[in-house]
């Protein structure tokens, strides 16, 4: 009776069930010079949503995976709504929010974005393509962001390709899933060049922008040897297919990951020479490996997201300090760079973290939640108050990564903790993980309690202990400059036509001590007026460890006289190196760490 009582509301339930609205956008750029996309959203089966006579439209103001509001809103020019082909009644109510008086089942509403920025995070037209980014498009209604849509692409004249992560159902004609798989999928529009590669079973799609020297078949060889590796660490791919959009352009604007796409900003000349290449390279190895850590293994703040307002996390140093880590590794598997490549690069890393006084000063865990406030919004102190969540978690990544081979004696690794978080959050449980949950990971990995590791190196600033975690490999980090007897400032200075001007001063140097601010132009030193054409840094390279200096600057158009005293350099210039004599035991742990050897 139960059963039959059920079966029979349900039918009744989904006879009167409210048809599932329809929503298409329609772009056009009838005028690419102009910088103008034309914008057409048309929603049918909304009746249900204005009961209260209105219904709120929508523009995102940040976009996922660069974690900073750029009020996108602000591109947004003569919006109207039309209901029954008439003019309806619509205000903007927010700076990011448009209110539409209707009670119809279907409205359409008319706005122009104008696009004119070319990077991996906004919208760009001109009468050469046309790239969007959906969150700087796209409107949206909160009811209305879990159901399905349709674009419809208008090109300008002339323009015949349309490449995206998209699902393509008819010619210039798209399908998103939701609303974030439209905000997810990024759309390069006109007649570029494309080229194609199998990785890991599924085709890889390269849309390129832009002149370029280009041996596509040599760039297709490296990427798939790339795109293999990197899905070697977790095991399975989670795409039917893939999308790289490259702009090849006179700059570089890095390069910002999707779900099952990726845009690539480069400079044109990037593929030259075996320097460039690799650094492309690490670029296709950073984006690509955040299909699995970011886009799916993720923090649990970053999905679903709230695109009006900033998504707190403590955890970017994982998100994008961990892929930094994984770059190096991924092009070391693949056989792209050298064994002396990767441990030139890491030194590198450690010497630029160190000499960072904000690394004493903010932690990693810290520097993950300021990221909205302060790593997008530098000033001229970030040196010395706050720390690249980038550099230092890619750091942590690989003494995380010492610290289970050696406790582990050799049979496992970081790879084991990215594979547990994928498949326990994002395959099993279906959501992000938490803070806890990410040391819990690392603890059940490495068989051991690191609670003292998280709290002194990711949530606290104490030194991060390298000569602990590097001895059971046989490596040693050698100071370069333990005697350096070079004079030492400590300012950042810049040269333009008009004059020398400091630009940040380092906490706790000379500099610091004796009162040099930055903005102020360096008139003077010991009376001599400097000249323009010559770095400061090589004019106090003329001095010695010792000297007093006499300087004249100006500050806000006064002159003033501060002396100051340089000394020995503190700057450090680290390079990791094999112990002459190590013992079986860390030649075999150094061959593991470095996949020399295969795991016994």
């Amino acid at each position: 009776m139960i059963k039959f009582l059920t079966l029979f509301l349900g039918i009744i339930l989904a006879g009167t069930a409210i048809a599932q609205p329809q929503i298409t956008y329609t772009l056009s750029m009838p005028q690419p010079h102009t910088h103008y996309f034309e914008v057409e959203m048309n929603v049918k089966g909304i009746t249900s949503l204005a009961q209260n006579g209105y219904l709120d439209f929508k523009m995102p103001v940040w976009t996922p995976g660069s974690y900073f509001i750029r009020e996108y809103a602000k591109n947004v020019e003569q919006f109207q709504a039309f209901s029954a082909g008439q003019v309806i009644k619509a205000e903007k109510i927010r700076k990011n929010a448009w209110r539409v008086f209707t009670s119809n089942d279907e409205l359409t509403l008319k706005y122009k974005v104008y696009a004119y920025e070319l990077s991996v995070r906004t919208s760009f037209l001109d009468d050469s393509h046309g790239y969007v980014n959906g969150a700087t498009v796209f409107l949206f209604h909160d009811a209305l962001k879990s159901f399905p849509s349709t674009v419809i692409i208008q090109p300008a004249e002339g323009w015949k390709k349309v490449n995206t992560g998209l699902k393509n159902v008819a010619p210039f004609t798209l399908q998103a899933s939701d609303y974030d798989n439209l905000v997810d999928c990024p759309i390069e529009i006109g007649n570029h060049r494309t080229f194609t590669f199998t990785a890991s079973g599924i085709q890889h799609t390269v849309a390129m922008y832009g002149e370029a020297d280009v041996n596509e078949s040599e760039l297709a060889s490296e990427m798939q040897r790339v795109c293999q590796s990197a899905a070697s660490i977790i095991g399975e791919h989670p795409c039917e297919e893939y999308t790289f959009i490259i702009h090849n352009t006179n700059k570089s604007s890095g390069g910002l990951e999707h779900a099952n796409s990726t845009t690539l900003g480069v400079n044109r000349t990037t593929y030259k020479s075996r320097q460039a290449r690799q650094a492309f390279l690490e670029l296709v190895a950073h984006e690509y490996f955040h299909l699995w850590n970011v886009k799916r293994l993720r923090p649990i703040a970053l999905g679903p997201f709230d695109y009006e307002n900033e998504n707190y996390t403590h955890l970017l140093w994982v998100a994008e300090g961990f892929t930094v880590f994984y770059e190096a590794q991924i092009l070391l598997r693949a056989g792209i760079i050298t064994t002396d490549d990767y441990l030139k690069r890491l030194s590198s890393l450690i010497t630029d973290l160190e000499n960072t006084p904000g690394n004493t000063v903010q932690s990693v865990a810290d520097a993950s939640w300021d990221a909205w406030i302060k790593y997008y919004r530098p000033n001229e102190n970030s040196t010395n108050s706050t720390v690249s969540y980038y550099d230092k978690g890619a750091v942590i990544g690989e003494l995380m990564n010492l610290l289970i081979v050696a406790k582990t004696n050799g049979q496992k690794s970081l790879d084991d903790v990215m594979r547990y978080l994928y498949q326990e959050y994002y395959k099993t449980q279906k959501r992000g993980f938490k803070d806890d949950e990410m040391q819990k990971a690392c603890e059940l990995v490495a068989g051991s309690e690191l609670n003292d590791f998280f709290q002194h190196y990711i949530y606290g600033t104490r030194p991060l202990p390298y000569l602990e975690l590097l001895r059971p490999f046989g490596l040693e980090l050698v100071d370069l400059n333990s005697n350096n007897q070079e004079p030492y400032l400590g300012v950042k200075a810049t040269v333009n036509g008009s004059g020398t001007f400091i630009s940040e001063v380092i906490r706790d140097s000379p500099a610091y001590h004796a009162g040099l601010n930055a903005n102020d132009e360096i008139i003077t030193i010991n009376g001599e007026r400097i000249s323009n054409a010559t770095p400061l840094k090589d004019i106090i390279e003329t001095f010695k460890v010792g000297n007093t200096l006499a300087f004249t600057v100006s500050r806000s158009g006064l002159l003033k006289n501060i002396t100051v005293t340089l000394t020995a350099s503190p700057l450090r210039a680290y390079q990791l190196q094999p112990l002459r004599s190590p013992s079986e035991s860390q030649k075999r742990l150094y061959e593991r760490l470095l996949l020399l050897a295969p795991k016994k």
